[in-house]
């Protein structure tokens, strides 16, 4: 049976990481890329017998290069410290890299909102390619929504990882700020500018889409607030960007 390593970068996920290791203790190696934890995240990621790496921040997909590259097996799963395997999942997981049938899986998410599996607003099934060969795949090298690229065959497993995506509203709140500046920051990079149409209509089309389109009004209250918050996300994101090519290009 091919062995599989799992990857996970961190930063301050003391009350994360532990429930996530749990979850991959069946992995054959853990390697973990931390970034200057000042909590207990590299203590507890010892105490599973993971390999972890000091390593300077690079960005989303450099970061996770980085660790996947230090991998003795050819098989990598990468997941995130707010991320669980199931059982089931861990079996599938095992089966998939032993068969030959792909050189990368998709694996569905269920994405909570505090303590709510969110069906709908396109969180749901949420595919994302995790599971690779390392000589057949790698992270694009983006700031923020990195995505594994797989030269050969792909295929998508049956079972669900489970993401306990945001703990509650201050938490989305806490991390938009990030991620906004993150992608604003990007968008600036690749010669993108942000005019009054964006400013005006995406952020209420976020919310439509969301809420609307995707049927998040089928989630209720829940539903509703996060339509509108990815809404003030789209509204922070192409402000930010306005700021940026109204001040020579200076992050604000």
């Amino acid at each position: 049976m091919e062995k599989i390593s799992v990857t996970i970068i961190t930063l301050n996920e003391e009350d994360n990481i532990r429930d996530c290791l749990e979850s991959v203790r069946w992995a054959d190696e853990i390697l973990v890329s931390d970034s200057g934890s000042t909590d207990r995240t590299t203590e507890i990621c010892r105490e599973f017998g993971a390999r972890v790496f000091s390593d300077a921040w690079l960005g989303f997909g450099k970061q996770k290069n980085l660790v996947a590259g230090r991998a003795r097996n050819a098989w990598v799963l990468n997941i995130d410290a707010d991320e669980r395997v199931t059982p089931a999942l861990g079996d599938e997981l095992k089966a998939a890299a032993g068969s030959g049938a792909a050189d990368g899986y998709y694996i569905a998410r269920k994405n909570y909102f505090g303590n709510r599996w969110i069906r709908h607003c396109g969180w749901y099934p949420d595919y994302n390619l995790r599971l690779y060969r390392k000589d057949r795949g790698a992270f694009s090298e983006r700031s923020v929504h990195e995505a594994v690229a797989v030269k050969g065959k792909k295929a998508h497993l049956k079972n669900h990882l489970v993401h306990h995506t945001y703990r509650d509203v201050a938490d989305y709140l806490d991390r938009m700020q990030r991620y906004s500046a993150l992608a604003a920051g990007e968008m600036f990079d690749s010669g993108r500018r942000a005019g009054i149409t964006d400013i005006l209509l995406r952020p209420p089309f976020t919310f439509f889409r969301m809420f609307v389109i995707k049927g998040g009004f089928l989630d209720g209250a829940a539903g509703a607030i996060l339509s509108y918050l990815y809404a003030a996300y789209t509204l922070s994101k192409y402000a930010k960007l306005w700021e940026m090519q109204n001040n020579t290009g200076k992050t604000p």
